[in-house]
């Protein structure tokens, strides 16, 4: 008979900071030209030869944006990239670099991190992006990740949330609403797992939507379809905090009104079904769930012949005067103002 043996657990104090860094990344190698100094010095150097950069960074909390319960760390560590890079494609760039800190408490052995950065790694060469640096530190009460990701982009490619105009049309990429619901489907096999520690959950049937909640994909292939379709877009944003919440920031920043079409948006099967399921309403859950990191965005009405019958691409409205207003159009014709009820981390606290 086969002996269980432990997982090994090697503690972290054996290595000290520098000594876990350099035991991390000793495998990340550099892919991008702009990379000239990676990590292993006082700082990074980059080299973006004219180009712009772009900067953005996140911050994830234990208990606050994931549950350990139920988040294999490996994905953790590829979501924690995907989440940074998908701000970057938002700005039409190209994310080039990033640098990962974390804050870990003693619960956490060596092998733990490692799982966490293996993901870390996946993502970096999927997404040909360099971890050029970071930090390590601890933590009293759990995990806390930062990631800040730079890209760079040439002046005029570059897309701002402010530049939307009256008429122009709002696309969406892909489907909306799988995050949001495939954390519905883990939360409550978290619950049947309390209640009965011998039931082990079947995620089969759900799939695809627990899949957009554990491991998303940043659009960096539509960064890359809107150049070579010749497409300009006037304004852009990731959908992180729900699609109602990314619609009221570009009406913001545009100065502009926009009326919404709720049977334009689009709907993966999966969704649909568990939202009967839950007895949710598949509208509320595209236009507020968040976490879809699909990218919203805005074309001049010229430019609809280029992207017409695309796939991945959905006309889900278009931009108005900002003194229309920011309006849902229901099924049956009504006029449902939009508000913000996207994901608000202070909700949480």
């Amino acid at each position: 008979m086969l002996e269980n043996k432990e997982p090994k657990k090697t503690s972290l104090e054996a290595l000290g900071e520098f000594g876990l860094i350099d035991h991390l990344t000793q495998s990340f190698q550099l892919r991008q030209p702009s990379s000239l100094q990676g990590v292993g010095d006082d700082a990074a150097v980059l080299d973006f030869g004219g180009k712009k950069t772009v900067v953005s960074t996140d911050m994830l909390v234990e208990g606050v944006h994931f549950d350990l319960a139920y988040v294999p760390l490996k994905h953790l560590g590829y979501k924690s990239v995907m989440v940074n890079l998908s701000d970057i494609y938002a700005m039409n760039a190209v994310a080039t670099q990033i640098t990962i800190s974390i804050a870990i408490s003693n619960r956490f052995p060596l092998e733990a991190i490692e799982e966490f950065y293996e993901g870390v790694a996946l993502a970096c060469k999927l997404y040909n992006v360099d971890l050029v640096g970071g930090d390590t530190t601890s933590s009293t009460r759990g995990m806390i990740i930062s990631v800040t990701a730079l890209g760079a982009a040439d002046e005029d490619a570059l897309v701002y949330r402010h530049g939307a105009k009256p008429n122009d049309l709002l696309v969406v990429s892909g489907d909306l609403g799988g995050a949001y619901m495939g954390l519905q489907v883990l939360e409550r096999e978290k619950e049947v797992f309390k209640v009965n520690p011998n039931s082990q959950p079947d995620l089969e049937p759900y799939a695809y939507i627990v899949e957009r909640q554990l491991k998303p994909e940043a659009r960096k292939d539509i960064v890359a379809l809107l150049k070579n379709l010749e497409v300009q877009p006037t304004a852009m944003i990731d959908i992180s905090d729900g699609l109602s919440s990314e619609i009221l920031h570009l009406c913001k920043n545009s100065k502009v009104g926009c009326n919404v079409y709720e049977d334009k948006i689009p709907l993966d099967p999966m969704v649909i079904s568990s939202c009967e399921e839950f007895q949710l309403d598949s509208t509320l859950v595209a236009m507020s769930g968040g976490e879809d990191y699909e990218l919203l965005f805005t074309i001049d009405q010229r430019e609809f012949p280029k992207i017409k019958g695309n796939p991945n691409l959905t006309v889900v409205g278009h931009m108005t005067e900002a003194s229309e207003g920011a309006f849902l159009i229901s099924r049956n014709n009504s006029k449902i103002p939009i508000t913000a009820q996207g994901w608000n981390s202070f909700d949480q606290a």
